[in-house]
C-alpha cells in the first residue's frame, strides 16, 4: 500500500528540496550522467533560486540552461542535482528527450559539443 499525502505536506517537503539545492553560496548543479553514474557527462549550474514550487512539483526557473562544453563522451541516462558545495540533494532523476524528469535536446553527448536542458520538473512521489 502506497502512502499518500496531503497537498500542504507536499508543498512542505519540496519547498525543503528547494531550500537545499540552494544552500550554498552560489546555485546548485545538474550533473548528467551514464548509466549508473559512471562517467559525469554534463554540469548545467542551474538559477538561483533553481525552481518554483506548485501543487507539490518543482519546475526548473528560467529554462532552459546549458552547459557550453560536455565533459565526456556517452548516452545520459541519469542525473542527480548538488548543492554549490558539492552535496548530492537529488539522486535517481530520469534523462531523456521529451520525457523523464530531466529533458535534454538530446541523450547522445560528445564532450565538448553544447548541452542543452530544456526542462526539469520533479514531481512529489
Amino acid at each position: 500500500m502506497s502512502v499518500n499525502y496531503n497537498m500542504a505536506t507536499k508543498n512542505c517537503r519540496m519547498g525543503c528540496v528547494i531550500t537545499n539545492i540552494d544552500a550554498g553560496a552560489a546555485a546548485g548543479v545538474l550533473e548528467i550522467c551514464s548509466a549508473g553514474y559512471a562517467v559525469v557527462l554534463a554540469a548545467i549550474q542551474l538559477a538561483k533560486p533553481s525552481f518554483t514550487l506548485n501543487n507539490g512539483v518543482i519546475t526548473m526557473a528560467n529554462p532552459p540552461r546549458s552547459d557550453p562544453s560536455a565533459d565526456a563522451t556517452g548516452v545520459a541516462a541519469i542525473a542527480r542535482i548538488k548543492d554549490s558545495d558539492g552535496t548530492v540533494v537529488i539522486d535517481g532523476l530520469v534523462v531523456g528527450v521529451a520525457t523523464g524528469e530531466i529533458q535534454l535536446n538530446s541523450v547522445s553527448l560528445n564532450a565538448g559539443q553544447t548541452v542543452s536542458l530544456t526542462s526539469g520538473v520533479i514531481s512529489h512521489a
